[in-house]
């Protein structure tokens, strides 16, 4: 249990995190209200279980078959993490905005789906972190679709309650940057700590 929880705390600062998914989701939510928003969250969400079976069957024949390979994704998913915490930490210094896209016609639950499976950077993430958490004397498939449902279950929570906020807020297409650099901050923070945690183990 204290692995899992772990892993929901490392991966939960990249949920955050601004990207493709984010924006494609604050997009719909603007142009289109709450509603729309809600199912791009979903579309999303049913992107990354397209993922979480791909990454759970492929982590399973790694284990059994290549070891060596293992273990260097792990040393390279530590290196992204440590990447994304130095991008975010020096993001603070620099004037950002957010720029949210217009949101363009047609199903939000669809084009959530495509964003989430064709998004290289989420399936990169997807299989650079989860692989940390996997132990190898238990049943490595059951362990990474666990771990791939708290991931999931994450993206929907966060994201929901963030098109509610986003609702509220003005039509405006930009989030303050005074309270993105402070979630960059935190977020940076918090990737560094578990990129430290995972070298020392």
């Amino acid at each position: 249990m204290s692995v899992y929880l772990l892993f929901a705390l490392t991966v939960l600062p990249l949920v955050f995190t601004p990207g493709p998914d984010m924006l494609f989701i604050f997009s719909q939510v603007m142009a289109k209200g709450v509603k729309a928003g809600m199912m791009a969250t979903l579309g999303v969400c049913m992107g990354y279980v397209v993922h979480s079976v791909l990454v759970a069957v492929g982590i399973a024949a790694i284990l059994v078959s290549f070891p060596v390979l293992f273990e260097t994704i792990r040393w390279l998913g530590i290196a992204y993490l440590l990447y994304l915490a130095f991008s975010l930490l020096k993001s603070v210094l620099n004037t950002k905005t957010l720029h949210v896209p217009k949101a363009a016609a047609g199903s939000p639950i669809t084009k959530g789906f495509l964003t989430a499976l064709l998004n290289p950077k989420g399936m990169l993430i997807y299989f650079a972190i989860l692989p940390q958490f996997i132990r190898q004397a238990e049943n490595t498939v059951t362990q990474g679709l666990i771990l791939s449902s708290i991931f999931i279950g994450l993206c929907l929570v966060v994201y929901s309650g963030l098109s509610l906020v986003i609702a509220k807020i003005t039509a405006n297409a930009q989030l303050d940057a005074k309270k993105q650099k402070w979630i960059d901050a935190g977020s940076g923070g918090l990737l560094m700590l578990a990129a430290t945690w995972l070298i020392a183990n």
